[in-house]
């Protein structure tokens, strides 16, 4: 175990330590932070007027505002973001809280956000994990201990649960990635029931008549919308419902989507297209089906849902149904702000972004050549 530091031999009889001989100069215990007054007075304008460039900055004259912000930049200066709430000024950091960004869905929406908060001058707090209690709380916490101005929750599971949590603690937030408006609150959603039914018309065009659908957890709600286009896709095309098997997954990822594939190959039915509730299930139900040797889309087409950045350079090439992840990102980040901008009224509202059908190799054979 160590020990605690004793003092030295001079200092435990009381002695002071000798000074520092010839031209040595003490180090000083604690570097004096950059202050308003420093920037003030290098940059020659009053405290009144550095504080209208940070605050303000459209009420002060454009060369003046570029001369504060030079010297801003040359001295370091860093505004004391605990003084500037006691003062009652909002927070310049929003909080994200998110499922998971190993899901590079979820990356995408967060550089959404964080472009929203870019525009506005303020930073994002990320917080992961937020579909576990225990995670949320934790969260929550920090979030209202530091102040934050706002949240973007955007983890499906345990919404509603994390959503009342906030209310009780007056934390403005706004859902993003939900299609079930709640009142006093804004929220972007995307309509995954279009998704679905895009995804499934598409393989039915293709001439397909054997589907599967690869879901994950049914208390999503982004998962039952999803199956209902699809179905949908399946009764405006005269076909009987039965056409479409479900294989549930209990976690939307590629080894998911691996075990899925195979439980596709042991299948004595074996379909002729698979549509994935996700593409991280997709990737992995190809990996699986390249695996054992099967030609995509000869042998079997597969879509997966959300069109992350992996899709395009898959080993096929994914077709995959397209969410503007980045887009909503922004838009909730962008109403957030709106939402908490004390100068300015704001209407809730809810907006829906519509999905896209992106179509590559892993429907589509590549031409003779």
């Amino acid at each position: 175990m160590e020990q605690p530091l004793s003092a030295a031999p001079a200092e435990q009889a009381g002695l002071r330590p000798p000074a520092p001989a010839g031209n040595q100069r003490s180090v000083p215990s604690r570097i004096r932070r950059v202050g308003i007054k420093d920037v003030a007075r290098e940059a020659g304008v009053s405290l009144g007027t550095v504080s209208n460039v940070l605050n303000r900055p459209e009420i002060v004259a454009e060369s003046t505002r570029a001369r504060v912000l030079e010297v801003i930049e040359s001295l370091g200066y860093v505004r004391a973001e605990g003084a500037r709430q006691l003062r009652g000024l909002a927070s310049r950091v929003v909080a994200l809280l998110v499922h998971d960004l190993a899901n590079p869905f979820f990356t995408a929406l967060a550089c959404g956000v964080e472009q929203a908060a870019r525009e506005a001058d303020l930073g994002v707090m990320v917080c992961t994990g937020a579909h576990r209690p225990a995670e949320a709380a934790r969260h929550l916490s920090l979030i209202t201990s530091h102040q934050v101005r706002g949240a973007v929750l955007a983890s499906a599971e345990g919404a509603g649960r994390t959503a009342a949590a906030f209310r009780r603690n007056a934390v403005p937030y706004v859902m993003a990635d939900q299609n079930a408006p709640q009142p006093g609150t804004c929220s972007v959603g995307i309509d995954d029931v279009a998704g679905g039914h895009a995804a499934v018309r598409h393989l039915l065009e293709r001439g397909h008549r054997s589907l599967v659908f690869v879901s994950g957890p049914e208390r999503l709600q982004q998962i039952r919308d999803r199956r209902r286009g699809a179905l949908g896709a399946l009764t405006a095309a005269g076909v009987a419902a039965s056409a479409l098997r479900e294989l549930p997954c209990a976690a939307l990822t590629v080894p998911a989507g691996r075990d899925a594939g195979q439980r596709i190959l042991g299948l004595t039915d074996r379909p002729a297209a698979v549509f994935c509730a996700n593409d991280l299930l997709a990737l992995g139900v190809l990996q699986a089906l390249y695996e054992a040797g099967l030609r995509v889309p000869d042998d079997i087409a597969v879509v997966g849902y959300d069109d992350i950045d992996f899709a395009a350079s898959a080993v096929v090439p994914l077709t995959s149904v397209r969410r503007p992840a980045s887009a909503m990102g922004r838009q909730a980040g962008r109403l957030l702000i709106e939402d908490t901008d004390r100068g300015t009224g704001h209407t809730h509202r809810h907006v829906v972004l519509q999905p896209e059908l992106v179509v590559r190799r892993s429907t589509m054979a590549a031409p003779l050549r």
